[in-house]
């Protein structure tokens, strides 16, 4: 079909035989719709039921008017502007962050064990943030340039946050696609890779059941409650690890199932690899202020409390929402209320 040449990358198979109409309007600027004339092949025939699992099926009048009425509500809010950046917020936020850092640097410089903890779990934050301001410019909602848009992506990300942003765009666009969905069959490309945790934390009935047959599984599950915490002040350090096997190669999962696509697709190869470096160079310099045991304790302080404050906030605004498995999910609208 000439998928694999999608700009956007893998991204594109979460929605396979569905109806792409909303969740291209959301991915997409206006300009794209011009691109779209070459691959027409017909009109829908909505009179037809396809077979197929995931086709796009024969939707009753009143789901088509709750449709109508989402796309009107969507263009009244992009008319009036709602959803134009600040430059000037952005701008304070970047600097704000950068402040952070000062703080965590200049804490790294005393000769105390505590106040250089302290500074660790002050580093923390400014992963975490450097996340959030990030994660809104790689998603385009910044800069109307969208290759200015990913310059200073490239910096916040790779260097500040030391994740690379076509690892991010590749995950993170599968999670907004279909946030909260569990994949129709190993393989597939149809889950959210947020929520692809097992055998360490199941969402649904459905995913503790496929733990069955491993008792490191059952055990796992049994015991989440109280590992969830615990088990996600590692976040930060298994993304970390996944982001250098996105761009450099090497032992460990990509997190999403079309990453090989989407490695091919990258866009600024060197630059990802160079600024990962300078991301781990700039932290080897603050870390060698300090003996070895308190290096490597900042390091492990400023890595886990990043992956607690993150878990409090999608722990928040994800893991307690509604989740589907992805034979089963509702329309894009409901899907996006429903789970964030």
């Amino acid at each position: 079909s000439g998928w694999e040449d999608h700009p956007g990358g893998s991204v594109i198979f979460t929605h396979a035989g569905d109806d792409c109409t909303d969740i291209f309007t959301a991915f997409h600027p206006v300009s794209a719709l011009k691109s779209m004339d070459v691959f027409e092949i017909g009109e829908l025939d909505e009179t037809v039921i396809p077979p197929a699992l995931l086709a796009n099926k024969l939707k009753p009048e009143k789901q088509k008017e709750f449709e109508r009425a989402y796309r009107t509500l969507r263009a009244k809010i992009v008319s009036l502007g709602l959803f134009n950046a600040s430059t000037a917020f952005y701008t304070k936020t970047l600097l704000i962050n950068l402040s952070i850092l000062g703080v965590a640097v200049y804490l790294a410089s005393f000769r105390s064990f505590v106040v250089n903890m302290i500074g660790a779990a002050i580093l923390g934050l400014f992963f975490q943030q450097s996340g959030w301001l990030a994660h809104d410019y790689t998603h385009h909602q910044v800069c109307k340039d969208r290759v200015l848009g990913d310059k200073i992506a490239l910096f916040v990300m790779n260097v500040c946050q030391g994740f690379s942003v076509q690892w991010w765009k590749s995950k993170h666009n599968a999670h907004h696609a279909v946030p909260n969905l569990h994949a129709s069959c190993a393989g597939a490309s149809d889950g959210d890779p947020d929520i692809d945790t097992m055998p360490f934390l199941a969402w649904t009935l459905k995913m503790a059941e496929s733990a069955q047959g491993s008792k490191f599984g059952q055990h796992m599950i049994h015991w989440q409650a109280f590992l969830y915490f615990p088990l996600l002040l590692l976040a930060r350090l298994a993304w970390a690890h996944q982001s250098w096997v996105f761009v450099f190669g090497g032992y460990g999962q990509h997190s999403v199932k079309g990453a090989a696509l989407d490695q091919k697709k990258m866009q600024y190869p060197t630059a990802e690899k160079v600024l990962l470096v300078v991301h781990y160079f700039l932290y080897f310099l603050i870390l060698r202020q300090m003996p070895f045991f308190t290096a490597v304790a900042y390091f492990l302080v400023s890595q886990t409390s990043c992956g607690l404050y993150l878990a409090l906030v999608f722990g928040l605004g994800h893991n307690g929402m509604a989740v589907y498995p992805a034979d089963q999910r509702p329309d894009f609208w409901k899907l996006q209320v429903s789970t964030t």
